[in-house]
This record gives structure tokens, sequence and C-alpha cells, in this order.
């Protein structure tokens, strides 16, 4: 029931492309994909996205979460 809410919310404030982009981001990252898409309905539901949101605009959320996401470093001794 939520997950069908959350899918309908998600189609009337992404456009295709976007759309394809997230299930495919979905497919190799799961998680980070559930982060943006939990982040985008909270948006939508406060009334904060005010037109569809295009693939480039995706493209620039996805990579601000990337860049907080640090990789774990290796160090070898």
């Amino acid at each position: 029931q939520i997950e069908m809410q959350k899918k309908a919310i998600l189609r009337s404030i992404l456009e295709p492309e976007a759309r394809e982009r997230l299930a495919r981001l979905k497919l190799a990252h799961p998680e980070i994909a559930e982060a943006v898409e939990n982040q985008l309905v909270a948006l939508a539901q406060a009334g904060r996205i005010r037109q569809k949101i295009t693939d480039e605009v995706l493209v620039s959320i996805l990579r601000q979460i990337s860049a907080r996401r640090r990789e774990p470093k290796i160090i070898r001794k």
C-alpha cells in the first residue's frame, strides 16, 4: 500500500528519463536509490517540488549524495 503510494508520487514528479535512471540505480545500489526516493517523496509531500524533476537534476542530486558518502580507505602497513 505505502509502496504503491510512493511509486505514484515518484511517477508524478519524475520525468521518464529520471525514473529510468532511478530504476537502474536501484539495481546497482538499492540503499542509495531508496534514500533518494524517500527524500524526493518527502519533498513532494511537503510541496517543495514545483516542477517535474529532469534527468539532469536527478544526476546533480546523486552527485551530492555520492560526495557525502565516503569510501572506506584501506591503509596497508
